[in-house]
């Protein structure tokens, strides 16, 4: 074997503790897999006197110094588990415009500013990878960024959050509503004490900017993703959606398309959704993770898997170090960063999608005439519509009634607009729930 291939390891919390294990407990797999033996050249930690419990590393490697770690002439490789724009964003763009590659799983980083990472990494010829980044242990995007760099994907949809996942599974299991399933989810360690990221679709965004990066050869960031969280999720809309023969999911969707003029476009959105329990998406329950991938020759795919936790995150990472390692000592780095195609991102207004509309309405004649003018007003068609008492009490007690009304596919500008006239009608008592619906004809 040849000489070791050393890195230097920024952070060591639930997943730095795990890359460290899993190097101890694989080494000689690794080294054979790479053909050089892998070692730690440091570790940086915020603080020195963190108890670590039985970590299988020399105290000695920690330090407090991590742009002092990565200029270090016997650093190869930088691997990168510590989060955040800053300082991260310094020290890995010191690393690669220094010739030393870069592994991973920062996930904010890379959507909001992956351009100068990419950047740094065509300057110093060293290569950036990060696969750990969406969707934890899943191979997705070594898929997106070499399988499938042959064909033309034209759509992504996905759950990349396992929280949010956790949460909607059990409002749909047991009628919870959504303080309740979030109080579960909390208990069990799913959700951090903060759940802000995750129900306020944060993390997802920053994983679908990702996604549509790489599937469309187009630089997108977060601030390009339309972003909804679920924290408006009622069970009354759980409920619905299972009349329907539905489930509600939060849903990062990636697509290629048209605009009104004819250009190619992408659009890129985050939002809870009810999708049909025929669609492959429905049945993904607990914290698991799954992308729905449509490519033009390889037709549908299906990634799926746990998308968080230390060891799956490891393992990404781990993968990725391996990659990595093997070019360093073959003399080569993989191609840079695809974004050749440089598609505008379409605003939501015009993405295409359908809407699920609950209105309590006055029970009198002719109010199905009138809300249904609305939606004739907004060239928006109605594909079913189902009436009921208000509340869903016995019929012929009390003044209201409930409209249940689901839309054709529609421009969600439009469909947008319709239900902002529908909310300033005498009829309409309140629009009690606004959903849109995905992944049906």
């Amino acid at each position: 074997m040849t000489s070791p291939v050393r890195l230097a390891l920024l952070g060591c919390g639930t997943v730095g503790s795990d890359v460290v294990r899993l190097l101890h407990e694989q080494s000689a797999d690794l080294a054979a897999r790479i053909g050089a033996p892998l070692e730690i050249a440091g570790i940086a930690v915020r603080r020195l006197g963190r108890d670590r419990g039985d970590l299988p590393v020399d105290p000695a490697l920690f330090t407090t110094d991590p742009l002092g770690l990565i200029k270090r002439d016997d650093v190869d490789i930088v691997v990168e588990v510590v989060g955040g724009i800053e300082p991260a964003r310094g020290w890995l763009v010191e690393a690669l415009r220094a010739g030393k590659s870069v592994v991973t799983a920062n996930k904010a980083l890379l959507a909001e500013d992956g351009a100068t990472l990419h950047d740094a990494a065509a300057e110093g010829g060293a290569d950036l990878y990060y696969e750990a980044s969406v969707a934890g242990a899943i191979p997705l995007l070594r898929p997106l960024r070499e399988s499938l760099h042959g064909d033309r994907i034209n759509r992504v949809t996905g759950i990349v959050n396992g929280t949010t996942n956790f949460i909607l599974s059990a409002m749909d299991a047991t009628g919870a509503g959504f303080a309740e399933a979030l109080e579960e989810a909390t208990e069990l360690g799913y959700a951090e004490a903060d759940p802000t990221a995750d129900v306020e679709g944060f993390d997802a965004a920053a994983k679908a900017a990702i996604l549509a990066s790489l599937a469309f050869h187009t630089r997108v960031t977060a601030a390009d993703v339309y972003r909804e969280g679920i924290t408006e999720v009622t069970a009354a809309d759980v409920a619905s959606a299972k009349a329907m023969g539905c489930t509600i999911k939060l849903l990062c969707i990636a697509a290629r398309g048209a605009d009104a003029a004819g250009r190619e476009t992408v659009s890129v959105r985050v939002h809870p959704a009810m999708i049909p329990l025929t669609h492959p998406l429905a049945s993904v329950g607990d914290a698991f993770n799954a992308v729905f991938v449509e490519a033009e020759a390889a037709g549908q795919l299906m990634f799926y898997g746990r998308g968080a936790g230390g060891a799956p995150t490891a393992s990404a990472v781990l993968g990725d170090v391996v990659a990595v390692a093997r070019n360093r000592l073959a003399g080569v780095h993989a191609a840079s960063e695809s974004a050749y195609a440089d598609l505008p991102v379409r605003p939501m207004g015009e993405a295409l999608t359908r809407y699920h509309i609950s209105l309590d309405v006055t029970d009198r004649p002719g109010v199905l005439e009138a809300v249904a003018g609305v939606f004739a007003r907004h060239e928006v068609s109605i594909a079913t519509v189902r009436q009921g008492p208000a509340g869903g009490g016995p019929a012929g007690r009390g003044e209201d009634a409930e409209l249940v009304i689901v839309t054709h596919v529609a421009p969600d500008a439009a469909l947008a607009a319709t239900v902002q006239e529908l909310r300033g009608l005498p009829i309409v008592r309140s629009v009690t729930s606004v959903l849109r619906v995905e992944g049906g004809a």
